[in-house]
Formats: structure tokens, C-alpha cells, sequence
């Protein structure tokens, strides 16, 4: 027995020395750059996955059964594809683009677009490419302004007298060069009727530099209308870009409204003093916009108004920036708004698409929206009415901001469900793989102000705990309509933000490296320097995990389960004979499957996984060709349910290059 006890103290001892080393070996590589309903039920033979999050609602739930937690581990790669962009782009574009995009299935295609705007359809069940086609976009953006193109979106016409005819089915691009593209879905050839020649341009409004503006998610689609939000690039100016929301008909492409998310007029004082609001930009959408179509609402997560890290030129709540806001999809009509984040500091924009599901609350169902933070919180509203689902208080945060900043006194805190992330780190919670950089963590967290959630960003250096990437971000949730169970992937990690006084001629551009990022914030008294809170090691100083996956049960809003998700392993220059379950940070969302295993990529490790949505245990997992930083989907084809996701690069996770669409599915018996 004593011989055992030393056993496996050694052990342990051997153990600590080697993540040690690979602690050192390791060092910075493990965090990526700070850069800036209802559910109709179908046979398994159907399984649609019309839109980008699976429905309009963004449910990420296919109702295919084949795939259980019994038979998962036999999954194998059924067909793989290669958009060919690594050859055909050059360098300076590669490095320049993230991947990010998840497949629909539309007109007997699996449709999918690269970063640079090629739309590629595909066979489901052979991965045999159908057409391709190129929107040529603009090859002169320069860092940090990225090639990206989040997925595409459908439109069928339900007045079309041939349902199988010419654009009677239209997939919908939005390029990052402010074009709204309509092609036929069963060839790839642009609708002639739809603006002019099968496209629209979009004139994002004050002068831009190229890139500064751009579309990158998918479009929402509602009965007849097509949905779009601007990507606004952050802290270059106070007086960015508006970020307007436009509505286009699906037939013509001709523009049937518009909605600015900072009103020109009207409301109460608080909301914009002075003239702020008309000198103040951004408040854009830059994330993925939902839609009821029973309803004809849409519902759009704002962003934070410009500039992110300071106010003092925009006194006020901003209203409706860091907002839901529910519009009436045919007339652009304001419904109802819910701010989530009263003038916001710290780049917490709402930044998941919202997820529709109806839930069952005292003997009726009621049609609710889940919005998930980068903050942590999961907010649950009746889309209807815009009433949350659980209360919501208006807690005291803390004060004392630079000169000139306006900071609000309370922010909104939902009692349920509970955070899905850690707030606040203190001296005593500095972690570390040794006493040494534990010791080392610990003085970082005393030198600079970590008062929790909301602390104000100043000249010393603040605490951000969850960094501005989250918690929650782009991926947002998936839903299990039978038990009304919401699953959501998280980031756990803290950075640090610096405000510094800007000097005369100082750079007018955003600057990057591997650690940290300088934005010039134009127009402001400060620069903001970003950076993440890193050991001598490069570690996090924040305590494992570093990335988690968390269900919540959304009748009663208690967390069912909070697991790690993803492993450091990968990013060990040897990698370990066993996991270490650490978490990673991870953009991407997960999905749901009627048989009851939840498939996610998202984290840095390149895997993808397969979790058991009962219990959260890993099932199963295989290593992608590249970069894991998308959302997979799933389907029925030929009798088999596969499962598709892209791999590629993620310029911000520095993740390997890849062009491959991978598919997986059991064996053929």
C-alpha cells in the first residue's frame, strides 16, 4: 500500500513536469488574436436544413435519428471535397480569410460558399459537385479586413407556376463587397429579374475605406422579404458607419425598407444625450439575424455603438445598440427591444443569432427567443411580445470611469439560468501549472482593475472576464424540441483592456500581432490596446476550463449539465498520450439530432466531436483536415444521415489551411 502511494505520487510528480514543458513548449499558441419558432416536424426521409442555423429560427436541430449514442463511435468519413481555393487564390488572400461557413440543402443540393464568395452545390449523398459559382469579389482588402462568407441563404416562390423552374428556388449570397446575389439553385445562374442581372449593391452610406463595411453573415429569410445586417469594422472611428439594416423583395431585389438601430429621434433622454445619436455609428448587426415567418418578425442582435472601449461622446443607454430588436419583416416596424447591455464598453455585442422554440410554461407553450451573450448570460424573451421568460434584474456595477466617460449605473442580470461562463477573477484565483507563474498571474490580476462584470475600462488596465470573444459568440445555440433543452459552446478566458492617450499623428489603422491589438478609436482622446491575461508561460491566468459546453433547460432554466470542450493537446509540439481536459477557446455552434448525439467543431484542437446530449460525454471525435471554427449540419440523403462540416482557416485562431468539405456517415450495411 505505501509503495503504492509513492507510485503514484511519482507519477503524479511526472505528470506536472511534463505539462510543465509543454506549458513552456506551448507558450502563446493557445489563444488566437483579440481582433474585433416553431419546429415542424418531418419524416426522416425529409430532414430539411433550409437555412444556415437548420430552420429561420435557428434551431440547429435536425429531427434525423439514424446516428445514436449507441452506434456513433462507427461514424466514418463517407466523401470529402475540395473547393480548391488554396490553389486557386493567391497568398496574400489566404492569409487574409477565416472560414466560417455551415451547408444548406436546397433544390436536391448541399450549397455552400468559400470566403472569397464562390458558391459551390453539391450532391449530398456523393459530395459530386453540381455547379460553381464566382462572385469575383474584391481582392484588395488588406488585414484586418477578411475574406469571409458565413453560409447563404434560400428563397422559394411560392407563386412560381413551375416549382421546379427557373429561380422558382433561389439560393441568396451577400458578399463582403456590399452585394446581394441571387442564383438559381438547381444551376448556379444568376436570376436576370433580381436587381440587375441577378445582383443588388449596397451603399453602406459615410465614406469607407475598402473593407471597413462589408456583408458576412447569410441573410434571414421571411415569407417574401430578404434580411440583411452590415459587418462594421470595430474602433477605427467614433464616427463609424451607421449600421443599417435592410429588407430587399425577394423577386425584384428592389429595397423595401430600411432600420437604423440608433433612432434619429425620440425616447427618453437617457437613451442618447445631446446629438450623440446622430454623430455615432456602428450598433450594426454584424452576427446572423432570425426570423418567424408565421409571425413575419425578424429579430436582429445589435452591436455596440461606435467606438467599442469608449463613450464619452455618446452619453446615454444608446439605445438600441447591445439589444434584441423584433421588426415586422414585410413593413420594417419596430415591435419591441430588449437592451441587453446599457452603453457598452467592452465590446460585448449580442452576438449569436437568436434561437426560436417554443416552450411549455404553465400549461400553455409559449414562442420564445434565447439570445445568448459574450458576457455569459442566456436571456430568454416571448418573441411575441419581447416579455423575458425568467426576471430580469438591474444590479448596481461598478463606477469610475476616464474623464468624459459616461457610465450607467445598473445593468440587466437574468436570474435564470445562471451564467454559462465565470465574471470575475480575483488575486486568489490566479491559476497556473506551477507556483511560480501561479505567483506571476496573481500580480497581474493586482495590478489591474478586476471588479468583475462591467468594471470600467480606464488608463490602468482592466479585467475583462469573459474577454470581448466571449462567452457566447457568432455559433450560437442548438435546441432538443422534445425535452426543450438548449445547448451552447462557451469561451472562458480574460483579457486585458488599456486605454492610452492618443498622440499627435499616431496611426490610423488597426494593428495586430499574435498577443494583442492597438485600434486608433479616431476621434476619441484614447487609442485602446487589447491583449490577453497570459502567464510567463502564455497560458491563460484564468482556472480550466478554457472552453466548456453547457445545457440548459429552458421550462425551468437549470443547467443540466457543464462539461470542458476541446483538449490542449493539439496545440503541444508532442502531443500527450492522454487528454488533458483543459478547454479550448472555440467559435463555432453545435447541433442537435433527433437521436439524441450533439455534433460540434468550434474549438481549437481541430476536432470534431460527438457529445451524448443527455450527459454530455464525448462519444466520439475525429481530427480535421484544418481549422474546426465552423457550425456542422445534418441530413438524411439516400437513406443514410450524414454529417458536413467545412474545414479551414481561422485568421484570428491562426488555425491550419484548409479547402475540404468532409462528410461523415455510418457504414454502408
Amino acid at each position: 500500500m505505501a509503495r503504492g502511494r509513492r507510485l503514484g505520487r511519482a507519477a503524479l510528480a511526472v505528470v506536472a513536469l511534463l505539462l510543465l514543458a509543454y506549458a513552456v513548449a506551448w507558450g502563446i499558441r493557445l489563444l488566437p488574436p483579440l481582433g474585433p419558432l416553431r419546429i415542424a416536424t418531418h419524416s426522416p426521409a425529409e430532414t430539411p436544413w433550409d437555412q444556415w442555423g437548420a430552420t429561420a429560427g435557428g434551431t440547429r436541430f435536425t429531427p434525423a435519428a439514424q446516428i445514436t449514442p449507441g452506434n456513433v463511435a462507427h461514424l466514418r468519413v463517407a466523401w470529402r471535397y475540395s473547393t480548391g481555393e488554396l490553389a486557386r487564390r493567391p497568398e496574400g488572400m489566404q492569409v487574409n480569410s477565416t472560414n466560417e461557413t455551415t451547408p444548406i440543402l436546397a433544390a436536391g443540393s448541399l450549397v455552400t460558399c468559400t470566403p472569397f464568395g464562390r458558391v459551390i452545390a453539391l450532391d449530398p449523398a456523393t459530395g459530386r459537385e453540381k455547379w460553381t459559382y464566382d462572385a469575383k469579389v474584391d481582392p484588395s482588402f488588406k488585414l484586418p479586413d477578411q475574406y469571409i462568407c458565413r453560409g447563404v441563404s434560400q428563397w422559394r416562390d411560392a407563386r412560381a407556376a413551375d416549382p421546379a423552374g427557373m429561380c422558382a428556388t433561389r439560393i441568396i449570397l451577400a458578399t463582403v463587397d456590399m452585394r446581394v446575389i441571387a442564383l438559381d439553385a438547381r444551376t448556379g445562374r444568376p436570376c436576370a429579374g433580381f436587381g440587375e442581372g441577378g445582383t443588388v449593391r449596397v451603399d453602406p452610406g459615410k465614406l469607407h475605406h475598402v473593407g471597413e463595411v462589408k456583408l458576412a453573415a447569410p441573410a434571414a429569410i421571411v415569407r417574401d422579404s430578404i434580411v440583411i445586417g452590415t459587418s462594421v469594422l470595430d474602433n477605427v472611428r467614433a464616427n463609424a458607419p451607421r449600421g443599417i439594416i435592410r429588407a430587399f423583395d425577394a423577386r425584384s431585389g428592389r429595397e423595401i425598407w430600411t432600420f437604423d438601430p440608433i433612432p434619429q429621434q425620440g425616447g427618453p433622454d437617457r437613451d442618447w444625450m445631446g446629438d450623440s445619436r446622430r454623430t455615432t455609428g456602428a450598433a450594426n448587426v454584424w452576427s446572423v439575424i432570425s426570423g418567424d415567418p408565421e409571425l413575419d418578425m425578424v429579430y436582429l442582435p445589435t452591436s455596440s455603438a461606435s467606438p467599442d472601449y469608449y463613450g464619452g461622446l455618446r452619453p446615454g443607454d444608446n439605445r438600441h445598440a447591445n439589444s434584441v430588436v423584433a421588426l415586422d419583416a414585410t413593413t420594417g416596424r419596430l415591435v419591441w427591444a430588449r437592451q441587453l447591455i446599457h452603453h457598452d464598453i467592452w465590446d460585448y455585442d449580442t452576438p449569436a443569432q437568436p434561437t426560436l422554440v417554443d416552450i411549455d410554461r404553465g400549461g400553455r407553450r409559449i414562442p420564445a427567443l434565447v439570445q445568448p451573450t459574450k458576457q455569459g448570460y442566456v436571456f430568454v424573451f416571448d418573441r411575441r411580445t419581447g416579455a423575458p421568460l425568467f426576471p430580469i434584474d438591474e444590479v448596481a456595477v461598478p463606477q469610475g470611469g476616464v474623464p468624459g466617460e459616461w457610465l450607467s449605473p445598473t445593468q440587466p442580470r437574468p436570474r435564470l439560468p445562471r451564467p454559462i461562463v465565470p465574471q470575475k477573477i480575483t488575486p486568489d484565483q490566479a491559476w497556473g501549472f506551477t507556483p511560480w507563474d501561479k505567483a506571476k498571474c496573481r500580480d497581474l490580476i493586482v495590478r489591474y482593475r478586476s471588479e468583475g462584470l462591467f468594471t470600467p475600462i480606464t488608463e490602468r488596465g482592466t479585467i475583462t472576464y469573459p474577454a470581448a470573444s466571449g462567452g457566447a459568440n457568432w455559433g450560437a445555440g442548438a435546441i432538443d424540441p422534445a425535452r426543450q433543452v438548449f445547448f451552447i459552446n462557451s469561451s472562458r478566458v480574460a483579457s486585458v483592456i488599456k486605454l492610452r492617450k492618443r498622440k499627435p499623428g499616431g496611426s490610423g489603422t488597426v494593428q495586430l500581432s499574435a498577443t494583442e491589438d492597438v485600434s486608433p478609436m479616431a476621434g476619441t482622446p484614447y487609442e485602446v490596446k487589447r491583449e490577453w491575461l497570459l502567464s510567463p508561460f502564455g497560458a491563460p491566468c484564468t482556472p480550466p476550463p478554457w472552453g466548456g459546453l453547457t445545457a440548459i433547460d429552458l421550462k425551468t432554466g437549470a443547467t443540466l449539465w457543464d462539461v470542458p470542450l476541446g483538449t490542449i493537446n493539439d496545440r503541444l509540439p508532442i502531443p500527450l498520450p492522454f487528454d488533458v481536459a483543459l478547454g479550448t477557446p472555440n467559435i463555432g455552434g453545435p447541433v442537435a439530432t433527433a437521436g439524441g448525439v450533439l455534433f460540434i467543431a468550434a474549438t481549437m484542437d481541430r476536432h470534431l466531436r460527438a457529445i451524448d446530449m443527455r450527459t454530455g460525454k464525448e462519444l466520439w471525435r475525429d481530427r480535421l483536415p484544418g481549422g474546426s471554427q465552423t457550425t456542422p449540419m445534418s441530413y438524411m440523403a439516400g437513406g443514410r444521415q450524414y454529417v458536413v462540416v467545412a474545414s479551414g482557416q481561422h485568421m484570428w485562431f491562426q488555425t491550419p489551411r484548409s479547402d475540404e468539405i468532409v462528410a461523415y456517415a455510418l457504414p454502408m450495411k
